[in-house]
């Protein structure tokens, strides 16, 4: 049996894309806790799953 994949990490561009939001509307979403939370994954590197991009997209995600 082999493992899943690993997850796919987004940049803000590829979510930005996905989603047809701006930057600066995704983190004020973010602040209200409306936008799944960034990743980050050192001092100015920050991802986010795309599994909760493509939830929150479908409307999965509350």
């Amino acid at each position: 049996m082999s493992a899943p994949p690993p997850e796919r990490l987004l940049t803000i561009r590829e979510v930005m894309a996905r989603t047809s939001l701006s930057r600066s509307y995704i983190y004020a979403l973010m602040r209200k806790g409306e936008f799944p939370d960034q990743r980050k994954l050192g001092h100015k590197c920050a991802r986010w799953r795309e599994s909760e991009v493509d939830a929150w997209a479908r409307g999965s995600v509350t």
